[in-house]
């Protein structure tokens, strides 16, 4: 959990409550897309910076990250179960993995929200309502429609030292082993996902500038999204 406030699109994080060196930035992308209103009320075009306090708004705000794995051992019993020419138990075997990764990251979610962060302390869900998402907050995934970058994975893995528990990154940016979860927390009463969808060349080239980087690995990394 990091102090953390928004510029912009962007969301920093900073090594402690003095906000002054920077642990990493996570830079955001917006919705383009042109909507239609409702009720009379246009809707906004969603950035996940919007759910951070503005660092001249005075608020000092928080994110999280996180990454957990349940794969450690996985590839290696897989491949004896193979050997055996026993398929049913590698696909068992991988699936189980897959599932305990996401119960465990709803786990650890559980507890931050209600203890290790605590903004809500009192929270007391069904099952049904876990699944429906009726907490509050969000955690946003590379990868996924609300980043659809996978490249904070570099610098997030970095910060939370992964490495430490055997997590890594393939060239590609997936997640090794593969029954992992990592992300970020977003404590925000009305955060909520959403699809950034397509982008126009005006935000390719404030994104490549903002970080620092070619255009041309932007398009390679979001040519989905152009």
């Amino acid at each position: 959990l990091y102090p953390a406030n928004s510029v912009g699109d962007d969301i920093v994080l900073y090594t402690d409550e003095s906000r002054t060196e920077v642990a990493m930035t996570w830079h955001g992308l917006r919705q383009q897309a042109e909507k239609q209103a409702i009720d009379g009320v246009m809707r906004p075009s969603r950035c996940l910076s919007d759910f951070v306090a503005p660092r001249d708004s005075g608020v000092a705000d928080y994110v999280g990250l996180f990454a957990v794995t349940a794969g450690l051992g996985v590839d290696k019993k897989e491949k004896a179960f193979m050997d055996d020419h026993d398929d049913y138990s590698a696909i068992m075997l991988k699936a189980l993995a897959d599932r305990l990764a996401e119960a465990f990251a709803e786990c650890l979610h559980h507890r931050v929200r209600t203890d290790l962060w605590g903004y809500a302390s009192d929270e007391a869900l069904s099952n049904e309502d876990l699944i429906a998402e009726k907490y509050r907050g969000i955690r946003p995934a590379p990868g996924y429609p609300a980043c659809p970058d996978h490249s904070p994975k570099h610098a997030m893995f970095e910060l939370l030292q992964c490495a430490d528990i055997d997590m890594g990154l393939t060239e590609s940016l997936a997640m090794t082993p593969a029954a992992s979860v990592s992300g970020f927390y977003l404590a925000h009463p009305d955060s909520s996902y959403f699809n950034v969808g397509k982008i126009g060349e005006d935000q390719l080239h404030d994104l490549a500038q903002r970080r620092g980087v070619e255009v041309s690995e932007l398009q390679r990394l979001l040519a989905p999204n152009l």
